[in-house]
């Protein structure tokens, strides 16, 4: 299966963007494909203000991040794999998604399931008809 963090970057950016408030991106800078301006990074890490008066042609790809932005009036290509990426939140309030460093073969951020639901690929077959039974449909419960 797909990493899903991409994925889940996306929908972020987009709230935090579409929430009226400045998206942050903190990236692994020693991550070996990351490609960031030196003189900027602390502690290992660097960090962006990524909104779209900061920088020029932002993408989230399924493999990595990229942007162009103007650090002392240079502008530098930063790229970075996906797995250099540490955190994506608002800077207003600190709302995001933020994850842990991850080896080179990590792939989909575990997700908790809704308790009561079926586990995926759990929907049995019946013998008698070849088909799903009526009781193993899908259903989503609010939680609050």
């Amino acid at each position: 299966m797909l990493s899903n963090k991409p994925y889940l970057m996306r929908a972020f950016y987009d709230w935090i963007n579409d929430s009226v408030c400045t998206p942050i991106l903190v990236l692994d800078a020693t991550h070996p494909r990351c490609k960031v301006p030196e003189s900027y990074i602390e502690g290992g890490e660097i960090v962006f203000n990524i909104s779209p008066t900061a920088v020029r042609d932002f993408k989230i790809t399924n493999d990595q991040v990229e942007f162009t932005a103007s650090f002392s009036g240079v502008i530098h290509l930063i790229s970075a794999p996906i797995k250099a990426v540490l955190a994506l939140y608002a800077e207003e309030n600190n709302e995001g998604i933020f994850f842990d460093a991850e080896e080179d073969d990590g792939d989909a951020i575990p997700l908790q399931t809704i308790e009561g639901s079926m586990p995926a690929g759990a929907i049995t077959q019946d013998i008698t008809r070849g088909e799903a039974s009526a009781k193993d449909k899908p259903f989503l419960r609010l939680v609050e």
